[in-house]
């Protein structure tokens, strides 16, 4: 089952929904991959996609937040600093084990509460607060 990108989710700063859409889409290989039964062969292409464009999308936030003297600054980095703890341990475990149909589920759960939670609350507050600013 897929996951939609809703205008409900977007911030107002184009170049984060870009990469929000960009993460959905990317997503939901994997989860087409899973129905399909060829989840396994997708996660790691999944991991290997996520290991660096999430470097890049936290960092564009965050210098983002930075540049505009965000207050919610020290939160919102620390759950992006969360979630690359918790996405360093599934990958170490895919390390470990290989891509168990457990840990498959276990990525597409993670990945799809994660970008719909932080996206909808924590993304958003921070698309309020720069539509203030600008």
């Amino acid at each position: 089952m897929a996951i939609k990108w809703t205008e409900d989710l977007a911030t107002g700063i184009e170049k984060i929904d870009e990469q929000h859409r960009e993460l959905f889409r990317r997503v939901n290989e994997l989860m087409e991959a899973c129905a399909k039964g060829k989840g396994k062969e997708q996660v790691l292409k999944t991991s290997n996609f996520l290991s660096e464009y999430v470097v890049m999308h936290f960092g564009e936030e965050e210098k983002i937040m930075r540049e505009k003297n965000y207050p919610g600054y020290e939160a919102h980095k620390a759950q992006h600093d969360g979630f690359v703890k918790r996405f360093a341990e599934i990958k170490e475990k895919l390390g470990q084990t290989g891509p168990t149909v457990d840990l498959v589920i276990k990525m597409n759960n993670f990945l799809v509460d994660w970008l719909f939670n932080h996206i909808k609350k924590t993304d958003k507050a921070l698309g309020a607060y720069l539509k203030g600013q600008m």
